[in-house]
């Protein structure tokens, strides 16, 4: 079984939590499945779960190098050079990242995308600082990548929605809703 879940913002990406924060049991009453990967709680998205373990591993694996696209809303106005930084791979603490697709969204502040739902909190907003939207895909999954590799080229990031895990697409998925998909 594979569930395709849009993970709301402040929920942790696992079913329990001794702090009694928002957690995937909140939202999928499905026996036996867990997450294969991660979301950090303040990112938003797909998160595939499973209850194949082999399934989890092509999923999850850095030697399966399943692409994973994101939208992020970015502090400042993105630079050409910072997409051509992220595109050829960011020196991280952990070493360099591999190379990136990377490439402005035409959003703007005042014109999110159409289909995407708001955030609650939503982002802190700076009437001084413009953020731009920015498109990117990666190959890899360490920790808060995405965020690391924005920050590194002098765009830190504002809101993170993974949109994309290999061949599944969070397409119009509702915040805090799951449909089973075929493996």
């Amino acid at each position: 079984m594979l569930l395709a879940f849009n993970k709301p913002f402040g929920v942790l990406s696992q079913f329990t939590d001794a702090s009694g924060r928002a957690t995937l049991k909140d939202f999928i009453a499905v026996p036996g499945v867990y997450p294969a990967g991660r979301l950090d709680a303040d990112s938003e998205g797909l998160l595939l779960l499973t209850d194949d373990g082999a399934l989890a591993q092509r999923i999850c694996h850095p030697r399966f190098k399943q692409a994973k696209r994101y939208l992020a809303q970015v502090e400042g106005l993105l630079s050409e050079q910072a997409l051509a930084q992220l595109a050829r791979g960011v020196q991280l603490n952990d070493g360099m990242t591999l190379p990136a697709r990377a490439q402005k969204a035409p959003y703007s502040d005042a014109e999110p995308p159409a289909w995407l739902w708001p955030r609650t909190p939503p982002i802190r907003y700076r009437a001084a600082i413009p953020t731009s939207w920015l498109h990117l895909e990666i190959s890899e999954g360490r920790n808060r990548q995405v965020r690391r590799m924005t920050a590194a080229v002098g765009f830190p990031t504002l809101r993170l929605i993974r949109l994309q895990v290999g061949d599944v697409e969070l397409a119009e998925l509702k915040p805090g809703a799951y449909r089973q998909i075929s493996p």
